[in-house]
């Protein structure tokens, strides 16, 4: 059980051989895969503020190379800190050495010992520990209960699955019964039945235990199943931490509208204009009055008419029968899901994708689209994002 508070954390990663790189003639930092370069080397992480209450489960959500393991291995301490300060149930640690910060980390790979027993491989950090044989038997045995593994301790590692890998790793990280529990992305190697059980089990382990958990993937299923609230980053910044709900009903920018949702959320370009105090987007031949509730943020911000970037979620397309205040659209690919149709259409110059379930509510059978097909789609007021050219929401 710990609290944590990270201020301003910075991560740079030194030029090597002691090259410096020097600034643009704008006066601009130089950008090496999205990241900023400065005199004193590659910003891996920049100004990572987030305080994390006792028991909350955070996740580090965001691309590959956004910076997400690097600010877990700071946390570890695996990574030494450039900038910035991390307290620990307010103690500075930016100094204290990783065994000392009672924290447990869970990798990727399982990090497992291939000549030990399960049981030895959960037991082992408590015996460098000198803890009394009893206690590291009882700890390693409630451990296994709690991951149902019991029937595997006499096991060595190559005889199980990697669902009961993971389990393992798990179990030797709970039983040190550490404040804070850190996982890097610990169900990528796992195939996708496995990585719903194993969410599930996480979610379970994590009503079981006392524990702070930090928890890094690239996997946004994980991070809105698992978390209290995800912090999204890109380039080695924070772009919005919030609830899930949060984050999906009102992304800060396009970046987390479209990293947000899965099939990604539909963007065009349309314009935003005012008329007799009320706010419409228009985009091809539909025009839209936003609903009350985006009427009045747009109107605290007093936000003018303007170019902008709207974005409607592929649920949220509605086909009409007719056509007349709707968006044109052709079928160019169709993906049977099941319940539902994944149709991918040309709208507007643009790829959209639509969701279509496959029976209505009376479980008559919705016609069928093949490609060229015409539709015409439209979306009501509350749906809409309202997006600045320069990617802003503009409702915040």
């Amino acid at each position: 059980m710990a609290t944590l508070n990270l201020k301003g954390i910075t991560k740079i990663y030194p030029h090597s051989g002691g090259q410096k790189k020097t600034k643009k003639k704008t006066g601009t930092p130089e950008k090496k895969n999205n990241l900023q370069v400065t005199d004193q080397g590659v910003v891996a992480v920049q100004s990572f503020d987030l305080d994390i209450a006792d028991k909350e489960f955070i996740v580090l959500v965001g691309p590959s190379g956004c910076g997400k393991s690097t600010t877990l291995r700071m946390v570890a301490g695996l990574e030494e800190i450039s900038g910035g300060e991390l307290y620990i149930d307010g103690k500075l640690v930016n100094d204290v050495e990783p065994k000392n910060r009672d924290i447990a980390m869970v990798f990727q790979s399982y990090a497992l010992y291939p000549h030990m027993t399960v049981y030895e491989n959960m037991a082992f950090p408590l015996k460098l520990r000198k803890m009394e044989r009893d206690e590291i038997d009882r700890r390693v045995k409630d451990a296994a209960a709690t991951l149902d593994i019991t029937q595997y301790l006499d096991r060595k590692p190559k005889a199980l699955s990697g669902g009961q890998r993971q389990r393992v790793a798990i179990g030797r990280a709970i039983v040190r019964e550490p404040k804070v529990l850190l996982m890097d992305e610990p169900l990528s190697n796992l195939d996708a039945k496995l990585r719903n059980q194993m969410r599930a089990e996480i979610i379970k382990l994590r009503q079981k235990i006392n524990t702070t958990f930090i928890y890094v993937t690239h996997d946004q299923t994980e991070a809105m199943t698992l978390g209290d609230r995800i912090v999204i980053m890109k380039d080695g910044y924070i772009q919005q931490i919030g609830t899930p709900q949060e984050v999906f009903d009102h992304p800060s920018n396009i970046f987390v509208a479209g990293f947000i949702g899965m099939p990604q959320m539909n963007f065009f370009d349309a314009s935003l204009t005012l008329e007799s105090g009320k706010y419409f987007v228009s985009v091809g031949g539909c025009k839209v009055e936003l609903s009350p509730e985006k009427q009045r943020n747009l109107a605290a911000h007093k936000v003018a008419a303007q170019a902008i970037t709207l974005g409607v979620r592929p649920s949220h397309m509605v086909l009409a029968k007719q056509p007349g205040n709707t968006l044109s659209a052709t079928v160019e690919v169709s993906e049977m899901m099941g319940a539902e149709v994944h149709f991918h259409v040309n709208a507007n110059g643009k790829d959209v994708v639509i969701i279509v379930p496959t029976m209505n509510a009376n479980g008559e059978h919705i016609e069928s689209f093949r490609r060229g097909d015409k539709l015409n789609l439209t979306f009501s007021g509350n749906v809409c994002h309202v997006f600045s050219r320069d990617g802003k929401n503009l409702e915040f």
